[in-house]
């Protein structure tokens, strides 16, 4: 349990005084999650960072048990897909950029939690299957032992420069928001043909492929295997320079950022449970969880805690990939990604 969270914890059981935004579920909601008396998450968020002590103070808020299983995002859609279609579905809430590929599926209660009608519109699905938790930022990082601060490229072009051929790495596992995000956000960028004949220079980077997470890639770059990680989240490198790591992350611009979003599945084992928790993580309480693990949350009474982690859509730009937008294309630019890289 990181330090943030568990004097988070001590501050709330000696008697936080929340927002109205944070006023407890409905009653009637929390004793039939109580009756069921346990709730199985599906989550795409670091276990030791958020997961596990999220569940803790979940269980001891309402005595009700957290089941969790973490998987990268494409793992995540495909275990719920497949225990619905055998009919024996476990999960019965699921985070994760893939929501829209479940909704599509019919996995996907259509319910919200009356709270997400305090946060921007874009930021929660309009026929109401799901809403969204957290932020990933998606910029370019680097081993300062390896590159002279100053020195570090800038920009998307910057990559291009002949010095980083075979020092920079990248996730390429399939999920939209590995390669294919970044191959949307390069042709929204620069446009169709310009952003082609970029991605193509760029291939002659010889940037390692490596079929990891992006929390992965910012671990090989602590260690000094690659001197610069392209597309990571800046939360994850932000993390391991506080804790002494040689690691910095750059403003790129735009920068690519996703939501994760949850939704409840239709359904599932304990309905009433996965509401309650959905209710909980959208909350100001839950909200403030995802923030001490520095995460950057999406609830607009809740700060960063490090407010320039978050592009301000001025000085910083940023490129929404949205959950339909991400559905509908992800095939299209992973196959590009495959033609132009592989």
């Amino acid at each position: 349990m990181t330090t943030h969270i568990r004097l988070h914890l001590t501050g709330l059981a000696a008697g936080l005084i929340l927002s109205t935004h944070a006023l407890a579920a409905d009653e009637a909601l929390i004793a039939a999650a109580k009756k069921e008396g346990q709730v199985t998450w599906y989550t795409t968020q670091i276990v030791n960072q958020f997961v596990a002590p999220t569940a803790q103070y979940f269980e001891k808020k309402y005595g009700i048990k957290v089941n969790y299983v973490r998987a990268e995002t494409s793992q995540v859609i495909l275990r719920v897909l497949n225990e619905a279609r055998a009919g024996k579905l476990q999960a019965d809430i699921v985070d994760g950029t893939g929501m829209a590929a479940l909704v599509k599926e019919g996995v996907v209660e259509k319910w919200l939690p009356e709270s997400v009608k305090r946060l921007p519109k874009e930021y929660y699905d309009p026929q109401g299957y799901w809403t969204a938790t957290n932020l990933y930022v998606r910029v370019a990082g680097y081993n300062t032992n390896l590159v002279k601060r100053g020195d570090e490229p800038k920009s998307y072009d910057d990559l291009l420069d002949p010095k980083w051929k075979g020092k920079m790495a990248w996730s390429v596992s399939p999920s939209p928001t590995a390669v294919p995000g970044f191959v949307g956000v390069i042709l929204s960028e620069y446009g169709q043909e310009k952003g082609i004949e970029y991605l193509k220079k760029l291939a002659k980077q010889d940037l390692a492929p490596l079929n990891v997470s992006a929390r992965q890639v910012v671990d090989m770059l602590m260690a000094g295997e690659y001197s610069i990680g392209v597309h990571v989240n800046n939360s994850h490198v932000q993390i391991s320079k506080q804790q002494g790591a040689p690691v910095e992350w750059m403003r790129m611009q735009p920068a690519i950022a996703f939501f994760s979003v949850m939704g409840v599945t239709k359904g599932s084992p304990h309905p009433n449970a996965g509401k309650l928790l959905a209710d909980f993580l959208i909350s100001t309480e839950g909200q403030k969880l995802y923030a001490d693990a520095e995460y950057l949350p999406v609830a607009p009474e809740v700060p960063a805690l490090d407010p320039s982690m978050r592009p301000d859509g001025k000085e910083w730009r940023v490129h929404y990939l949205m959950p339909d937008e991400v559905e509908e294309k992800s095939a299209a630019w992973l196959k590009i990604y495959n033609d132009i890289f592989r």
